[in-house]
């Protein structure tokens, strides 16, 4: 059961430290641990595949307002279904430096995340949620999330991506109720979230 993790970003060195590009982060921080490399896929995408894990690792090169493209080639050429795809992205409304995992959901205002459910046609994917909020202050929220972490941030954020790691290596083994019962701050909150969200868009 091939399954994939796909981090939502920015290519490129103008954007590696910034907000917007958590997702990539949790990415490259796998890609490091299972000591796989990048490699162009047949879409706009980069990919690294772990055969020990049967897993794909995932960034989009369309920068993040056309996320769901990449995401949408991936699916259909390795045929991966849509419960097997966990999308990694940084969310304003989780305070820093929480993560939030959930099954299924709208995109709120992220544009990456609207994207992507454009382009698949539905809701019901996992998906880890990296907390960037509780900073922004008077800042325009795309101000915001297209600057560098700052110095005092930049020393939790690998506890950040660590939890995040460990979180969706968990899921690969199990299922994303169990990996959310774990790894979530408060499950019976989150979990009752998840259930309004998905009564929601039903």
């Amino acid at each position: 059961m091939l399954r994939a993790i796909i981090g939502l970003g920015n290519p490129g060195d103008r954007y590696a430290k910034t907000r917007h590009n958590a997702g990539f982060m949790v990415i490259d921080e796998l890609a490091r641990r299972w000591q796989v490399n990048f490699r162009p896929g047949k879409g706009s995408y980069v990919y690294a595949r772990s055969s020990s894990r049967d897993a794909i690792l995932m960034k989009p090169t369309t920068y993040m307002n056309n996320s769901g493209q990449a995401v949408r080639h991936l699916k259909d050429y390795f045929k991966i279904s849509e419960n097997d795809m966990m999308v990694v992205f940084d969310d304003l409304d989780i305070p820093f430096p929480e993560i939030r995992l959930r099954k299924q959901g709208g995109a709120g205002t992220h544009k990456g995340m609207q994207s992507v459910i454009s382009h698949m046609d539905e809701q019901s994917f996992p998906r880890t949620r990296m907390g960037i909020g509780g900073a922004q202050g008077q800042r325009l929220s795309e101000d915001f999330v297209l600057e560098n972490y700052s110095k005092s941030d930049l020393n939790i954020l690998p506890e950040q991506v660590e939890k995040a790691v460990e979180a969706i290596e968990y899921w690969l083994t199990e299922d994303i109720d169990n990996a959310m019962n774990r790894f979530n701050i408060n499950p019976l909150k989150n979990q009752t979230e998840d259930t309004k969200e998905e009564n929601k868009y039903e």
